[in-house]
This record gives C-alpha cells, structure tokens and sequence, in this order.
C-alpha cells in the first residue's frame, strides 16, 4: 500500500453553497477546525461524523460542470440510502437534478449536484 485517501475534492465556483448542500445528503461538519486543512473563501471541507475520508470543496472561477455520460465524465458519488424516494424528494428539495430515473425498481438513480456534478442514490 503506498498510501490512504485523504479526502475527496470537488472543484465549484461557490464553495460554501456546495458544502451546504452535501452537508444536507451526508450530516456533518462544515469547516471543522483541523490543523490539515486551510480554509478560505476558495475551499471549504466536510467531516463526516463516521469518519469517512473528508469531502472538499475547491474554488474555480470557470468551473465547468461533468456531462453525465459524455466520453469525458470521469467520477461520481455512490450514496448509500435506506429509502430511495424519501431520499429523492430530500435531495431535490436541497437542490439537486435528476438526470436519469431509470426503469421502475431500478436500485439507484443519478443526480447533479447543485454544481452539475453527478452523484448517485443507492438503496442498500
């Protein structure tokens, strides 16, 4: 093993609104004190309470939101959820968009974060 994931970052142009919203899908603590990170009005961090690697969020002025399915699109979140349709209208409220429902019984289905990245609802 040469090393183990830190934290996740996710490039936006506003880095408290995404914060917000992930905080909203996934609990904790938005910019909790950490001598690891340095935090600023370009970059702003999630804890999560279970300790799972931290979610960061990274200022860019030119942010270009992923194409879900174009040739270019690389990564996505998997979150794992009890109920998907509470979770589907929760994360709409919170400012999310479908991209793709699925067939009826479909275990999961895809979203865009409020800045345009992809992220999924699994039912485990």
């Amino acid at each position: 093993m040469i090393g183990t994931l830190q934290c996740v970052v996710l490039d936006c142009t506003d880095v408290m609104e995404l914060a917000r919203f992930y905080q909203r899908v996934l609990g904790g603590e938005i910019n909790r004190p950490d001598p690891q990170w340095a935090i600023g009005d370009a970059w702003a961090t999630l804890h999560d309470a279970a300790g799972a690697p931290v979610l960061a969020f990274q200022g860019v002025a030119d942010h270009r939101p992923p194409v879900w399915g174009a040739p270019e699109q690389q990564f996505h979140l998997d979150v794992r959820v009890a109920d998907l349709e509470a979770a589907h209208d929760a994360v709409l409220e919170s400012g999310a968009s479908l991209l793709d429902a699925g067939e009826a019984g479909r275990p999961w289905r895809i979203y865009a974060d409020p800045a345009g990245h992809p992220f999924c609802l699994v039912r485990h």
